[in-house]
Order: C-alpha cells, then structure tokens, then sequence
C-alpha cells in the first residue's frame, strides 16, 4: 500500500514558504487592530466636537494614519487564483495569513528594532501594521495552498474547490 504523504512544496529562489495560520487563531490579533482603528476614529470624531455625518471620512482617516496600504493583483484561472500583496519592507517573522474557503487575510506588524526613535517621523514614513482581507469568488482549497513571501511581495497559489470535491465533501458529511 502506498503511503499518502503530503509532499511540501519547495519555495522558489530568494523566497521562503509561510505556514497559515488557524482563522480564528488571528482573528484575535486583527480584533485588537480593527479597535485601535475604531478608537482612533472616534477620537477624530470627538476633536470635530462630535459632529456627525463624517463616519466614513473619520474611519478611513484612522486606517490611514495606522495601517501601512497594501496593493494587491488577483487573477483567476479555471482551477485557481493567483494573489500577489506588496507587503514591502515585512519580512517572513512578521506576517500572518490565514486561508479560508472564500477569504484571504493578511496580517503584518513589524517588530521594533532597538534604535531610539527620532522626535517626528521620516517623511517617507509608513505605519508599522498591515491588515488586508482578500474576498474571492469562488471557493478555493486551504489546505492546498502554497504562500511564500519573495522581494517584498506575498505570492498566494490557491486550487479551486472543484464541484466533485464539493459534493465528495457533502457525500461524507451526510
């Protein structure tokens, strides 16, 4: 009988694999990011002496000041997406990524070095924290998905739920 070893796949020159994590395991870390946002919003609101009708440009203005923007490509075959995120400047100790069936989430915070900090930022300065989720239109397999983060760019290789797996899947559940 043949063993049914999974074969990890290798990563490229220069790059090096990311092992997801567990959703739920990083939907904590995004939790305490998504309210450093909302408290940075409010705070927005309460300096316009609480005035409203500005929720919106209040909330984008905290995201803006806290998290580090993040461009991303998607392209899709008939079996897979393939998702390039400039992440540049993190390297691999610094992101987390979880895999879900319609749902990619990124997760960087950039560790301090031990430099003393300068009084006013560079002016070339970006926040030290990326927080990007990725919404896909079809269902895609996360246990055969291959991530690796190389020259700044975070490379996502993600099969496609086929309709045999799908129904399989529901055969076995049943």
């Amino acid at each position: 009988m043949k063993s049914k070893k999974t074969l990890r796949p290798k990563a490229g020159p220069g790059a090096t694999l990311l092992q997801p994590s567990e959703p739920e395991a990083l939907q904590w870390d995004m939790q305490q990011i998504q309210l450093a946002v909302a408290r940075r919003a409010y705070e927005l609101f309460d300096t316009r002496n609480r005035e409203h009708g500005h929720d919106w440009e209040d909330w984008f203005q905290a995201e803006s000041e806290l998290l580090r923007p993040v461009s991303i490509a998607v392209s899709e075959s008939a079996d897979r997406f393939s998702i390039r995120a400039n992440v540049l400047g993190f390297g691999s100790n610094e992101l987390k990524v979880s895999i879900e069936p319609k749902r990619i989430s990124i997760l960087g915070r950039k560790q301090m070095s031990g430099a003393p900090e300068a009084e006013a930022p560079p002016a070339d300065f970006y926040p030290d924290l990326v927080l990007r989720m990725i919404d896909v239109s079809s269902e895609v397999d996360p246990d055969g998905a291959v991530v690796e983060l190389q020259s700044g760019i975070l490379k996502f290789e993600l099969p496609k739920v086929t309709m045999a797996a799908r129904n399989s899947v529901a055969a076995r559940k049943a």
